[in-house]
């Protein structure tokens, strides 16, 4: 009996490969004490990014511990993947870790209930992200293997352009742009111009007349002169939204 397991990894998977390990086909010693989830880890996936698994052709669990000789195929995430949402909510919730800052905040501005902060450390995380029932977005593959993470994510791309890109592509969330505090994640309100006068620079005050204000933290907000920017990212993330929930063609 042949004392290997053949491993067959998705396209999309062959990213978390080393470099001189980056082929779809792997064979690997066949221990007999190790389960299906220790074998793919110890590839270098996070099993967060995996979507199934197959042995022999069968439907197999990350608990289970592969035969000598079986094939196994690791499939990727499904894009949209599902997130479990509570009653009345219609997008999820997310957490970043401390790398992930000006992703939190295009987020915010999109519209997603999204924490952050900037000196939390890896248990406290998993804690929060299990807590408020957030998927817990990183970089980081060493906290995407903690057992305790109920949800978590991979976030691919070096800049936060190709980051949103990428976490829109693949959950596809429902958007309410210009809704909440990029500063804090509090929700915006509508504030006459008289009752934010106060907070604003004379020149501001001038040249604007919409302004809204976060009920939290008391943040107040106008269309300055980053709004165009503002807006062409607010218009790229609902194309992206709008393509991955298109359905497909018969």
């Amino acid at each position: 009996m042949d004392a290997h397991i053949q491993i067959k990894v998705a396209d999309e998977l062959l990213m978390f490969l080393p470099a001189n390990r980056r082929r779809a086909e792997q064979r690997v010693p066949a221990e007999g004490t190790n389960t299906l989830g220790h074998i793919v880890e110890a590839l270098g996936v996070p099993l967060p990014e995996v979507g199934g698994l197959l042995a022999d052709g069968a439907p197999a669990e990350p608990g289970d511990r592969p035969a000598p000789g079986a094939l196994i195929e690791v499939a990727a995430v499904p894009r949209p993947q599902p997130v479990p949402l509570d009653p009345g909510q219609d997008a999820p919730r997310f957490l970043l870790d401390v790398h992930l800052g000006t992703l939190a905040r295009r987020l915010r501005l999109l519209g997603l209930d999204t924490a952050y902060h900037n000196d939390m450390d890896d248990p406290a995380l998993v804690v929060q992200a299990n807590a408020e029932r957030r998927v817990l977005l990183t970089q980081d593959r060493g906290l995407l293997r903690r057992r305790a993470l109920w949800f978590g994510a991979y976030v691919r791309g070096a800049q936060p352009d190709d980051q949103l890109r990428d976490l829109l592509d693949r959950f596809a969330p429902g958007l309410r742009p210009w809704t909440r505090c990029t500063a804090c994640n509090g929700v915006l309100a509508e504030a006459a111009k008289d009752e934010v006068q106060d907070a604003l620079a004379d020149g501001t005050r001038r040249s604007y007349d919409v302004y809204g204000r976060c009920v939290d933290c008391g943040q107040v907000y106008w269309r300055g002169a980053h709004g165009d920017h503002l807006a062409e990212i607010v218009q790229d993330a609902m194309r992206t939204v709008a393509a991955r929930r298109a359905p497909e063609p018969a």
